[in-house]
């Protein structure tokens, strides 16, 4: 295989394995999504007044590397997990996926979303924004390097708690 097919990348495999990732975080199936993390994961939710800040300066809504990803699965899929029991709905959509670069084998990628998020005894709450990924090629599919997700709404009392992965 020649380097120039090596990095040929489709918006139709990176629609495919957006859309699987998604799936799985409706389904709760939280430990095959771990399996879509690279070992060096991010997981980033910045300030939504400023989107483009650093983990590293900003106060982040969630800032977790690898093996914090770890611990959130392990927490949400503990039947003790107040904040996520019974276990909300979520439904996401997926839109305007776009293929920004691609350097060697990583591939930087953005998709607008939407989340609805169904809870007992709670309104329907909608989560409107933003993805960034940085996918790290694996063979024919993909590892998750670095997963940013970018919330549009102005305040974010009003979506109540995130504690499920958005």
């Amino acid at each position: 295989m020649t380097v120039a097919t090596r990095t040929v990348v489709t918006r139709a495999q990176v629609e495919d394995f957006l859309y699987h990732e998604a799936a799985l975080l409706d389904e709760w199936r939280l430990n095959e999504w771990e399996e879509l993390l690279a070992d060096d994961a991010a997981y980033y939710v910045p300030p939504n007044d400023d989107l483009e800040s650093s983990h590293r300066t900003a106060l982040f809504i969630i800032a977790d590397d690898r093996e914090r990803i770890r611990q959130r699965v392990i927490r949400i899929n503990d039947p003790n997990c107040h904040a996520e029991y019974p276990k909300s709905r979520t439904r996401r959509m997926i839109s305007n996926v776009r293929i920004v670069s691609v350097e060697g084998d990583l591939v930087t990628v953005t998709a607008n979303f939407v989340c609805y998020r169904f809870r007992r005894y709670e309104r329907i709450r909608e989560y409107v924004g933003g993805y960034r990924f940085v996918l790290r090629r694996a063979g024919d599919t993909f590892r998750i390097k670095e997963r940013r997700v970018l919330i549009d709404a102005h305040e974010l009392g009003t979506l109540g708690s995130v504690s499920f992965i958005l």
